[in-house]
């Protein structure tokens, strides 16, 4: 189990600043519901280039929910000026710290704000930048050498904690440990091959990321969801609350899901809705 700081909870249970702004001045949404989190930022600045508002709206865990309501928290009352040199690990740091395998959802955050300050500016909304090295959560080799520069990042597991690449399929390993060794000039470390999991192993991953990174994000919306079973590498729940009568409930159930189980337990699990 990762340790949470006391304010990386205090701002999962109480968040700050949650909704959309009609009429904002500057607006940024990245991630997706495939890659399992997604953040929609919006802000308001007053005739002094102040930031007077900041909301936000999010699907993710714990931490994504918490670097959000944060970064909100750290814009309010700034100028562009100054909200522009806001980093991921500004918002790390104001949490008291995350644990590193949750870095990526301060990163969303700078990312969102990078995009809402363009939106802002007037700025075209930038293509992706780069060559497509994790096709499973579309992380280019630009987004990789950025996570590389200035974070002392050595392995596959640590781009992973930054970036989400190389946490799905594998097959971006090679690439990734390519990418490393010409961006920092040292040997990487490569991380240790996962060892196959045991039938209670795989359960217990299943129902720990269920309780800490799934339900949280959907209780959010009012749903919930139930383990029902787990036979091989089929793991069979029930949508409950809105969830159940969502008509995006097939999406939230392939997309959102069974990615993140599949991103934090193994990649070989189907997830099935059972009445």
């Amino acid at each position: 189990m990762w340790e949470y700081s006391d304010k990386v909870k205090e701002h999962f249970l109480n968040p700050r600043n949650v909704g959309e702004i009609k009429n904002a001045d500057g607006v940024g949404e990245v991630g997706s519901m495939a890659c399992g989190d997604a953040l929609k930022l919006s802000f308001k600045v007053d005739g002094q280039g102040i930031i007077t508002d900041a909301k936000f709206k999010t699907f993710g865990c714990a931490s994504a929910i918490a670097s959000a309501s944060a970064l909100t928290e750290l814009l309010i009352g700034k100028t562009i000026e100054e909200a522009k040199k806001i980093t991921n690990d500004h918002i790390a740091e104001y949490l008291g710290g995350l644990p590193k395998e949750k870095m990526h959802c301060s990163v969303m955050g700078q990312e969102a704000l990078e995009k809402a300050i363009a939106c802002y500016r007037g700025e075209p909304d930038k293509q992706v930048e780069g060559n497509i090295v994790c096709e499973c959560f579309n992380v280019t080799d630009k987004q990789i050498e950025r996570a590389l520069s200035g974070h002392n990042l050595k392995t596959i597991e640590d781009i992973t904690n930054y970036v989400k690449a190389g946490g799905g399929c594998g097959k971006c390993h090679e690439a990734i440990e390519g990418l490393i060794t010409q961006f920092t000039g040292i040997t990487v470390e490569k991380a240790p091959k996962r060892k196959p999991l045991t039938n209670i192993e795989k359960i217990r991953l299943i129902e720990e990321t269920l309780d800490r990174e799934i339900r949280p994000a959907l209780n959010q919306d009012g749903g919930d969801i139930q383990l029902i079973d787990v036979d091989g590498n089929r793991v069979m729940v029930k949508l409950k609350g809105q969830c159940a009568a969502c008509a995006m409930s097939q999406v939230t159930l392939k997309d959102y899901v069974e990615t993140k189980l599949k991103e934090l337990v193994t990649d070989e699990l189907i997830v099935e809705e059972v009445s």
